[in-house]
């Protein structure tokens, strides 16, 4: 159960790892990710993406010493197209 949930990355971390976090969580490309929420935090009004990101860094625990090693989650979210059953 160790690996569920959001956790700041310590191996993809530019300022505080949250993206990396996210990244690694969700299997998604960090530096895509990066550029998207900086396109979103500057195209909406009075930048709120900053203060998010503030926010998940305050809420969001740093990766243990335990999964430093590992490459992402063990068991990454699952999508629609990874059915077991086909």
């Amino acid at each position: 159960m160790a690996n569920v949930g959001l956790y700041r990355s310590n191996r993809s971390n530019m300022i505080a790892g949250v993206m990396g976090g996210i990244a690694e969580r969700f299997g998604w490309n960090v530096t895509l990710l990066r550029i998207i929420f900086v396109i979103v935090s500057c195209m909406s009004a009075a930048f709120p993406g900053i203060l998010v990101y503030l926010v998940l860094w305050l809420v969001m625990p740093k990766q243990s010493s335990e999964f430093k090693n590992m490459h992402g989650y063990k068991n990454p979210v699952r999508t629609v197209n990874d059915d077991p059953l086909s």
